[in-house]
């Protein structure tokens, strides 16, 4: 059988130097792509362009200002920042904001454009002009003021006077490395300047720069660490369980020229841009080809054992996994293709990469490996032996209890299935990151003492040209700002009335029972004018007033608000408008909160069917492969329920997941397939060529690939666990889910599969098939 596959094998023993230099120069090829690589670190890659709230909110920017920020929050270790002191320290770094490339606004305490009524004028100035002029009592009477104007009581200062933020507003080019760098070199070096001068007080660096600069940090982090932990893990693994140097070099190199050439094709040829998601690709990478190496290598090192000289075993070993190595490299390849139903791209970009590597690692493990393997001088321990004597124990310990083990995995399976409606989806980009990325820590330390980064905003039409200064819509907008304001998920509203009602009293000679919406449309619109005209550059209304005034932007500060709370507020704030206003007001809100928070609802939609199309695929491949409607049927148990097992150890530790479970099944899907086609692939060996019953074929496939699926396993749930040391949770949860279903999908397969066959598998031996089809899976 498979005498085409021999004499393959035969043939790249004899051109064994041949095959190494084409092989290398393939791939050296592919991997010169590298150097055009590019990280994106654009949180906006994470969305299609078709998706609705990416689409709002960059209507809501091409109506308004840049919603791109960066907040320097201070806090003193001890007193309030009110002081002339800190105030000075406040000026200083609003004056230097400004000079942060791209900046088009800085908000600060200090210059807080604060109107007063002087005589019959409008007077228009900072809150502090000259701080070391201030006296104690002056700082104070500046504490009252702004605790006291909602514009920005807890927004700039906290309420108890010991937490500020400057706040810079910049308009970034899009999606543009060097220009995010320079800007985040310039706002560090002003924070470490700051942190050197004054020891006694805190300072913090946040804000949606900071986001987009963790993403690309979080990524190349990621390449900087994990992969060379990848491979000294590797190396360790693989000389662990082979004995085999030449063995472990032969594997590193093969698997190291895999990863470097998908990279390179798909990031590099193609134009790809690297992300945190798609910066785990090389890992994956890695830990995908080790295993289509392992079988090849392990079964070669057995056979030399068994008394083959060294290009027979190379052969033997060929002609044994060709059928089980290709199959399984197909299932992971559609598995990782999966992906590009995802509503996300880094992680389309993810699963092309890496499916690409389980291609171009299964044509290297057919080519270059044994090639390598008949030039190194390689000789055969006795460990695998060993193990493969262990294997055949257990698999008498398995077939003696496969009753009980039956009922007891069925229960377990049920069990954990219970568990899963348990789970919301809670996505907060803020934890994306850990406490090792400093974005993490800062936003969590200002969300604390200060205000949210979480933000929201509505569009409110006024319904015509001018209409903001209609006293009826600004009382509306008035009215649903004060509902947001009585919302316990709400820190901070900024509200177009707001400023409208300071204005009315400061013309007003200052007086309190002014402090409310203008009675009259054109006095409004007088007033609006008059204040305008007296702001300095760079501090005009463009943030909250649209360019012909019929619109204006009502934004809302949250507190850390979770997916499902987030989608209440925004429904509770929807019956509003539709009871509460008239139909042009009606708006739906825009903002990142909003984009992240339902981007693992989005993608648990998309990837819904993407799974659903490659479990067919998979399923597909299975029956075809082996030839058996009934064997293929029983290999849906083991392929299916590894993923709800590990779902539901998670659900034992947390109700929630974010929106990177809605990629482990698919990730995870070609890969549990591995173990389940080489069980099965011996198993039906043994029964349709040997002739053996049931329980002897199980023994069978225990005895010859036992080992081998064991050791491919315990690499695979290495690698992924690696990416749990990642920054980036989003990779960290994926690489641990994922080498948790494979550790699950091995023990089903070790303990339910083979009861599964014994119990359904009764009827006559199969027949014997033809050499043609024969030439899959069953070898």
């Amino acid at each position: 059988m498979n005498d085409w596959v021999v004499s393959y094998g035969r043939a790249v023993v004899k051109l064994r130097w041949l095959i190494v230099l084409l092989s290398i120069a393939g791939v050296l090829f592919l991997a010169s792509g590298g150097r055009f690589i590019q990280f994106s670190n654009d949180y906006r890659y994470f969305f299609t362009d078709q998706n609705p709230n990416l689409q709002a909110f960059e209507r809501l920017e091409r109506t308004y200002t840049s919603p791109d920020t960066l907040l320097w929050v201070l806090r003193p270790h001890e007193g309030k920042i009110t002081t002339p002191e800190r105030l000075a320290i406040v000026k200083e770094i609003t004056e230097r904001a400004w000079q942060t490339p791209f900046s088009t606004r800085v908000d600060s305490l200090t210059n807080f454009q604060h109107t007063r009524a002087e005589n019959d004028d409008l007077t228009v100035r900072d809150l502090v002009e000259d701080p070391q002029s201030l006296t104690a009592d002056g700082a104070s009477a500046v504490g009252d003021i702004a605790l006291n104007d909602p514009i920005i009581a807890d927004r700039l200062i906290s309420d108890d006077e010991t937490t500020t933020a400057i706040v810079a507003t910049l308009k970034m080019p899009r999606d543009d490395q060097v220009a995010t760098s320079s800007v985040m070199a310039y706002a560090r070096e002003l924070l470490k300047d700051m942190r050197e001068k004054h020891p006694d007080i805190r300072f913090e660096l946040t804000g949606s720069v900071a986001l987009s600069s963790s993403f690309s940090e979080a990524a190349q982090r990621d390449l900087a660490t994990l992969t060379p932990a990848m491979y000294l893990v590797l190396a360790l693994t693989v000389y662990f369980l082979t004995r085999s140097i030449p063995g472990t070099i032969a594997t590193i190199l093969v698997v190291t020229l895999s990863a470097a050439a998908a990279m390179g094709l798909v990031m590099g040829w193609f134009g790809v841009k690297l992300t945190p998601p798609s910066s785990g690709a090389p890992t994956i990478i890695l830990t995908i080809a080790v295993a289509d190496s392992i079988h090849i290598l392990v079964t070669m090192l057995v056979e030399m054992r068994r008394g083959r000289a060294k290009h027979d075993a190379i052969v033997e070993s060929l002609r044994v996994n060709w059928g089980p190595v290709f199959l399984t490299s197909v299932t992971t390849a559609i598995g990782f293709a999966s992906l590009n139903f995802s509503d996300a791209p880094p992680f389309r970009d993810l699963g092309n990469t890496a499916a690409v590597g389980a291609v171009i690692a299964w044509a290297l493990s057919v080519t270059l490996l044994p090639a390598l393997a008949a030039i190194l001088p390689m000789k055969a321990k006795g460990t695998l032996i060993r193990q493969s004597e262990f294997m055949e124990r257990f698999a008498e310990a398995v077939i003696a209890r496969r009753r009980v083990l039956l009922v007891a995995m069925t229960v377990l399976i049920v069990g954990f299935a219970t568990l899963l409606p348990r789970f919301s989806f809670n996505d907060r980009f803020v934890t994306y990151f850990d406490d090792r990325m400093e974005f993490r820590v800062a936003s969590d330390w200002a969300a604390d003492h200060l205000t949210g980064i979480y933000q929201i905003s509505y569009s409110l039409s006024a319904g015509e040209t001018g209409g903001v200064s209609n006293p009826e819509y600004i009382a509306k907008v008035e009215e649903f700002a004060n509902w947001f304001r009585t919302q316990p998920e709400v820190v901070h509203v900024s509200t177009f009335s707001d400023v409208m009602k300071r204005i009315n009293k400061s013309m007003h000679g200052d007086n309190e029972s002014y402090y409310r919406v203008p009675d009259d449309r054109d006095m409004a619109a007088q007033f609006l004018l008059l204040y305008e005209m007296s702001l300095p550059y760079g501090l005009d209304l463009n943030d909250q007033i649209n360019v012909d005034k019929s619109a204006t932007k009502l934004t809302l500060t949250l507190t850390d608000i979770s997916t499902t709370e987030m989608q209440s507020l925004i429904n509770r704030a929807d019956t509003w408008l539709k009871t509460n206003a008239p139909e042009h007001m009606y708006s739906y809100p825009a903002g990142q909160a909003v984009m992240f928070a339902f981007i693992g609802r989005n993608n648990f939609n998309a990837m819904t069917t993407g799974t659903a199309v490659a479990l067919l695929l998979i399923s597909g491949c299975l029956m075809l492969a082996l030839r058996n409607l009934k064997l293929g049927l029983i290999s849906l148990v083991p392929n299916l329920t590894p993923p709800i097992v590990a779902f539901g150890i998670l659900a034992l530790f947390t109700p929630e997941v974010g929106f990177w479970a809605t990629f482990v099944i698919a990730t995870a899907l070609g890969l549990i397939v591995d173990a389940t086609v080489h069980f099965l692939s011996k198993y039906r060996r043994a029964r349709v060529e040997h002739g053996k019953s049931p329980e002897d074929s199980v023994r069978y496939a225990f005895a010859t690939v036992g080992t081998a699926l064991w050791v491919s396993t315990f690499v695979l749930v290495i690698g992924f666990a690696i990416l749990a040391l990642s920054p980036f949770k989003v990779n960290a949860m994926l690489g641990i889910m994922v080498a948790l279903t494979v550790a699950v999908a091995l023990i089903i397969d070790f303990l339910l599969l083979p009861s599964l066959l014994i119990a359904l598998d009764r009827g006559k031996k199969p027949s014997k098939l033809p050499d043609a089809a024969a030439s899959a899976p069953a070898e």
